[in-house]
């Protein structure tokens, strides 16, 4: 894991934090963020952005986040620099910002079913809420979820390293992948809608005594496209009670009935028919998409972390990841049935 420098004197200067209490958060796979207690005992979180996104992400962060506020929603909220700039770029070319703190708790994985249920009407009540914004984003993130893509990018992966250590044993985790992708259903044609882009549970704050899904954080991902996609990460990351590197993973059909019950109250007069009953292929979609990524990656040796406690080296931890998702989209496509009368008691409920 990289270790970085605590901010700079030039940095809490340009946020007038000059007096401020710092304390490093332990959580956070890619920006690194500091909890900031400000006079008056004020909380704040100051950021060091990672250099995967574009200076230019903070712009829609910072329109999508006044369109929330101006509908009364709780979100996030840029604290300009002293001289009024929504970031500051340090003399390295590193971009930090200051953002309001909300107040709650974040976690790894659902707990309980009513979580499941705060989680599904959050996410609904943040995708009507943005669904009438007429805004052109300026980090687009096109290509995102274009399966095809991916799952190319696994036999690309296997033509180019035949000679990786761990090429046979990855090589019989990428026939699997294969074999879950030629089952995959049509999608079809779906409009694109502002999205979240990154809906893993712990992207959401809850309130810590009554478990109400607050709001949305880590907003660099916004973006459009189908609405779908979203959901089908959205339900495939929630409804695995194991971690995306446990072998045991499987949908939970109990977590399912009310994250989807959750999202359907927000948005059954929002969606159209033919997106809501794309749901269940959508979330088997993703997760075959997932397991050609963590295969390809297993040889690429691409992936930005990986836990050196447990695994002797970052090709090893990816083809856990291979191994989970092969195993939780096996389970989806078991269920899929059931998945899709859940999908359609909510909607037409």
């Amino acid at each position: 894991m990289v270790d970085f420098p605590l901010p700079s004197t030039d940095v809490l200067t340009a946020f007038g934090l000059g007096d401020a209490t710092l304390e490093l958060f332990p959580t956070g796979l890619i920006n690194t963020s500091w909890l900031v207690v400000f006079r008056d005992d004020e909380l704040r979180i100051l950021q060091r952005v990672n250099t995967i996104f574009p200076a230019a992400v903070n712009i829609d962060i910072d329109v999508v986040t006044r369109h929330l506020e101006a509908l009364n929603l709780k979100t996030p909220r840029f604290i300009p620099t002293t001289d009024g700039r929504l970031i500051h770029e340090d003399d390295d070319g590193i971009v930090w910002r200051q953002l309001t703190y909300i107040l709650g708790t974040t976690h790894d994985a659902l707990e309980n079913t009513h979580q499941a249920n705060e989680a599904g009407a959050l996410l609904g009540r943040f995708h009507r809420a943005v669904g009438d914004l007429e805004y052109k984003f300026s980090n687009a993130r096109l290509g995102v979820h274009d399966t095809v893509k991916h799952i190319a990018g696994l036999s690309t992966a296997l033509k180019e390293h035949t000679g990786h250590a761990q090429f046979a044993r990855v090589k019989k985790l990428a026939d699997e992948v294969f074999e879950l992708a030629n089952i995959l259903p049509d999608l079809g044609n779906q409009p694109d809608r502002i999205v979240h882009g990154d809906p893993k549970i712990s992207n959401i704050v809850f309130d810590k005594d009554t478990n109400a899904a607050l709001c949305l954080i880590d907003l660099d991902t916004l973006g459009r496209m189908p609405v779908v996609l979203e959901l089908g990460d959205a339900f495939r990351s929630w409804c695995n009670p194991q971690a995306e590197d446990e072998p045991g993973a499987e949908f939970s059909l109990l977590i399912f009935h009310s994250a989807i019950a959750g999202y359907a109250r927000v948005t059954k007069d929002f969606l159209d028919e033919s997106e809501w009953r794309k749901i269940p292929a959508a979330i088997l979609t993703i997760t075959v998409e997932l397991a050609a990524r963590f295969c390809a990656d297993a040889l690429n040796e691409s992936y930005f972390g990986w836990d050196d406690k447990r695994f002797r080296n970052a090709s090893e931890h990816n083809q856990a990841r291979t191994r989970s998702q092969i195993n939780l989209a096996r389970s989806i496509a078991m269920l899929r049935d059931q998945i899709d009368m859940e999908v359609r008691a909510a909607f037409e409920g």
